[in-house]
């Protein structure tokens, strides 16, 4: 017996979130079929993070255990055959059997795009939230710093779907990054070496990007909600820590859209990587 972590990514707009559900087509189903096809086994999938519907991935993580000897590389060769297009196999490679990727999870890293531009490109549109409107972008930046260090996110969250299991679940979390970008900023700044005497390339995207060891459910889009109310004028950044304190999520800000938002990367200990330490 042998453990194969997977590190996937995949356009969500057709899928019902990451998790297995009846009658619905969902990541961690169609990828369990695929590898059901491989080995002949009905494999114990697990996930790095649930995803919601809509919801896409660059960095998700997935691992199974298998009776099969094939090469961690053939398995993501022939995964990839088997898979419809919107879903692929980054890197495979065997971890221990102690391996679990959500248990095990350092940090994770989510990033949400918000497209400024008045024309939203058609090739774009089911991976950013188009706001042409007007947006105060500072005090949206200042108001992503408030959520930095260890709150209590009751307002920031939705509910399970269980009582059973909302009553288990604690709602402090830690966020190590919460910070708010303009794309055309960070080009600019490194293409100032590169382009002497060129217009340095520029577009109009914000990206919001947050990292925390694991998420509420809805937490990251309800956040980005309330950085709009607030880049709306219709909230003073301010009153991000006052809104910790009601616990209400009525008070916060709407959930914004699923499709703008992206699970970029999954960290683990060094102890955790694999024997040849393949990332």
């Amino acid at each position: 017996m042998r453990n194969l972590k997977l590190t996937l990514a995949y356009d969500g707009t057709d899928f019902s979130g990451w998790q297995i559900q009846p009658g619905q087509p969902t990541v961690q189903g169609t990828l369990a079929e695929a590898i059901q096809k491989i080995t002949q086994e009905m494999p114990a999938l697990q996930g790095a993070g649930r995803t919601d519907a809509g919801v896409h991935a660059w960095g998700q993580v997935a691992s199974f255990k298998t009776n099969s000897d094939l090469s961690p590389e053939i398995f993501r060769r022939a995964l990839n055959a088997l898979l419809p297009p919107t879903v692929r196999v980054r890197h495979a490679e065997d971890v221990g059997l102690d391996f679990h990727p959500r248990w095990l999870a350092h940090a994770k890293t989510y990033r949400y795009r918000i497209y400024r531009g008045r024309v939203l490109s058609p090739f774009v549109r089911q991976y950013v939230l188009h706001d042409p409107y007007p947006l105060n972008f500072s005090t949206m930046a200042e108001a992503a710093r408030y959520f930095e260090g260890e709150h209590d996110f009751t307002s920031f969250a939705a509910s399970t779907g269980s009582e059973e299991e909302d009553e288990a679940r604690t709602m402090v979390r830690r966020i190590d990054q919460s910070e708010l970008l303009d794309e055309a900023v960070g080009l600019r700044e490194a293409s100032s070496g590169s382009l002497a005497g060129q217009d340095a390339p520029c577009t109009e995207e914000w990206v919001y990007t947050i990292r925390s060891r694991s998420f509420l459910r809805y937490m990251v889009r309800k956040i980005v909600g309330t950085l709009l109310e607030v880049g709306r004028g219709r909230l003073p950044a301010s009153d991000i820590p006052r809104l910790f304190e009601v616990r209400y999520a009525a008070c916060s800000g709407p959930t914004a859209p699923p499709h703008g938002l992206c699970l970029e990367s999954i960290e683990y200990p060094i102890s955790q990587q694999s024997p040849t330490g393949h990332s």
